[in-house]
């Protein structure tokens, strides 16, 4: 994770931002885990430019967008030194509008479009780093590869891809209370990534966890949180 300095104001955005780095030290030690080894993405979705300025001020580096042309934008007015992930459902023809931004892009849910980043990638001589995301909920409006073979596809072209780093996997948990469902998401997402790596695909990071259920998500070998409303504030849809 990042190295944060903290400073002495009062504003809301850093009181939170201490809060969420005292909960993810406190739950990392408490089963045995270093927090340097879980990095927080900043989830600044539908949130101001000076929103995003003052978090980063406070020391957070890795910010999260899930629509394209918000991404993009931001993108482009914020400082270079920001680590952009992009975290929504991206459509084949968009990656070109991301691959030059992103330094993750955590949503990879088909071949078609692991193909497509790959080609952008090559056009601007970048190697993209991404996970793979896998459905391990029942719920339909989620996305993400499902089986074992599908997932051993996409994986074995990616990293046989030359413009391609694939780093490992990205799952979203149920939206319910039932944290027995959330855990089993998050535990099914472990197993896959260790049946894996057990045969040497050497990957490295688990994206799971937003701000209602990181601290189970870090129970279970999360190495990137996705965390938003617990940062900035509710968001308005309207």
């Amino acid at each position: 994770m990042n190295t944060f300095s903290l400073h002495n104001s009062k504003s809301m955005i850093e009181e939170n931002i201490k809060n969420i780095i005292t909960r993810i030290e406190q739950k990392a030690a408490s089963v045995g885990r270093k927090s340097n080894e879980i990095t927080l993405v900043a989830v600044s979705k539908l949130k101001p430019v000076e929103a995003i300025k003052e978090a980063f001020d406070f020391g957070i580096r890795d910010f999260g967008e899930n629509r394209t042309p918000e991404f993009q934008q931001k993108a482009q007015l914020l400082s270079k030194e920001i680590n952009w992930h992009f975290i929504g459902h991206l459509q084949t023809k968009k990656a070109k509008d991301v691959v030059p931004y992103a330094s993750l892009i955590h949503s990879v849910d088909t071949l078609k479009l692991a193909g497509e980043i790959n080609k952008r990638a090559k056009n601007i001589n970048k190697i993209q780093n991404i996970l793979l995301e896998i459905k391990t909920s029942y719920e339909e409006t989620k996305t993400g590869l499902v089986n074992i073979d599908e997932i051993k596809e996409v994986l074995d072209f990616c990293k046989n891809a030359e413009n391609l780093n694939v780093q490992g996997f990205m799952t979203m948990a149920p939206f319910t209370n039932n944290e027995n469902e959330i855990r089993n998401s998050f535990k099914q997402l472990k197993n896959i990534f260790d049946k894996f790596n057990s045969e040497g695909y050497n990957l490295k990071h688990l994206s799971m966890g937003m701000t209602n259920d990181f601290e189970l998500a870090i129970e279970e070998g999360a190495t990137i949180v996705r965390i938003g409303t617990a940062i900035f504030g509710k968001r308005n849809y309207n």
